[in-house]
This record gives C-alpha cells, structure tokens and sequence, in this order.
C-alpha cells in the first residue's frame, strides 16, 4: 500500500485562539502522543499535532527522507498564514530542524526534543558505557511484524507477545497506541497503522541527518530539551548545534531518558511554557 505523498497530513488542533505550536511525534509515534502537553497550553495557544507519513492517520509513503517529510510538514504550517513554534522529538525532532534550515520564514522559534543533528550509530544512543544496551528500535519493529494479527484475539495478548523484546511497559503501551481494530465481533480486523516493513528497510535512513543546503542555519530561538539519562545529545554534538542553530538554549531534564516528555511532563510543559513566554513577547 503507497499513498501519494504529495497529499497532507493527518492534524488535530486544539484551542481555538493565540500563538500556533506544532508538535512532531517521533519514530512509531502519533500526533496524540502530545495530547496531554498540547491541553496545558490550549488555553492560551492554537496547538496542532501532527502525524507524520507511516504512522497515525497520514498517509503511507514509498521512502522514508527526511526533506520530504520537512516539506510535508512545511505545507501544514504555510496554511496558517503565520509562523508558528514548531516541536520535534527524536525523528520528528529531525524533521522539524531539517524544515527551521529549509523553511526559516514559517518559524517563530524551534524546540527539538532530544536529538541531535547528527548520523546516529547502529547503537542509537552513543555512550562509552559498554553494558548500555544497543537501539532496540530493529528488534521493535521484528516483534512488531511477527504479531499475527490473523490470530490475534485480544489487546492483551498482544502486549504479552511483544514483553520478550519490548521488556518496558511504558514502551509497549506506547507501541500498541499505532495497533488498532476495525469492525465489530468475528468480524473485525487488527491493523498496525504503522508502515513497518517501510520502516524496517529505511531504518537506516532514520539514523542520519541530511545535509542542509549550503550556508543554511537557522537564527531563531531555539530550545534543546534533553533527557539526562539519555545519552542522543552529548557534549561533542554541541559545535554542530550552535553551527545550524546559533541560538540555541539547551535545558536537560533529571530523570528523564529519551522520551522526556512522557517521563516528566510536568517539567517538560513548564520549560516549553517559559520558552514560548519569552518568544512570544
């Protein structure tokens, strides 16, 4: 299944007045992920969350490229007719620095959510540590394909099936959000609304970080939130920020790891609400 990739993406929004955010998921997420932060700043903001292609509502794709996918998001927020503060973690952290280096004019300011614009390792995370576990995103995705959904009776059983590979709870429910039936009774199907064989062949291509046009930067404000168990933003990659983003405000959350907005989301929606007074005043 492809869908043609010039059509739009999947967005909800939430609060009907103020400055525009935009949220981007990251890899097997949904713009719903985001939906506990986005309710702590409606009220005073028009908060959109986005699905990006391969996962939630958007539309299935023939390649995995992280310009297409800027591009993609690109369109969303040239619709508003005003720039917006755009959000990203992980890949959708990827996806939003490769759009603030294309598309500077769309952007009142850029928070990216622990990741680095670099090319990650086969590892994922870099650590020196050698007891840290490698990316467990391959083995994810095979556990995920391995599901026989033909068979599949209950939700349930489906966590049970993925514990072996996915051994966290808080990731496995966060896995099983993109796992959904459809129809009533006998009858209904179970789908994975994520395109996991695409996924699976271009994995590699979600570890590097394109190369922006020549002379790109972005000068607006932009905060880096990182996760202080996480080892995806480390000191080294601080030159290469500062070089594409000469503006740069890095906070990194106590015990949080990659995901810091589900580990710490209090703290996460209190640094992105300090961060958005300062750039809206």
């Amino acid at each position: 299944m492809t869908s043609n990739p010039e059509e739009r993406l999947h967005a909800r929004t939430l609060g009907s007045a103020g400055p525009r955010v935009v949220f981007v998921h990251g890899l097997f997420g949904q713009g719903k992920n985001w939906t506990t932060i986005a309710k702590g700043l409606a009220a005073d903001h028009r908060v959109t969350l986005l699905d990006l292609p391969n996962h939630g509502h958007s539309p299935w794709t023939d390649r995995v490229d992280y310009a297409d996918m800027a591009e993609l998001v690109a369109a969303e927020l040239g619709s508003f007719g005003e720039p917006a503060t755009l959000v990203g973690h992980s890949m959708g952290g990827k996806v939003a620095m490769q759009l603030a280096l294309r598309h500077p004019e769309l952007l009142r300011a850029l928070v990216v959510v622990d990741i680095a614009p670099v090319e990650y390792p086969i590892s994922g995370g870099r650590t020196e540590d050698p007891d840290e576990e490698a990316s467990p995103f391959a083995a994810y995705i095979a556990a995920m394909r391995a599901l026989d959904l033909d068979r599949l009776r209950t939700r349930e059983d489906a966590d049970a099936a993925l514990r072996a590979a996915v051994p966290s709870r808080m990731v496995r429910s966060f896995l099983l959000q993109s796992l959904v039936r459809e129809g009533a009774g006998a009858a209904g199907g179970w789908r994975w609304r994520l395109n996991l064989e695409l996924l699976e062949r271009d994995l590699g291509e979600l570890r590097g970080f394109p190369e922006p046009p020549p002379g790109a930067h972005y000068d607006g404000p932009v905060l880096w939130i990182a996760g202080a168990n996480s080892h995806y933003v480390l000191p080294d990659d601080r030159a290469r920020m500062e070089e594409l983003f000469p503006n740069t405000r890095l906070v990194r959350v106590k015990k949080a790891g990659h995901w810091v907005h589900s580990e710490q989301p209090e703290v996460f929606l209190e640094t992105v609400e300090r961060f958005l007074e300062r750039v809206e005043d």
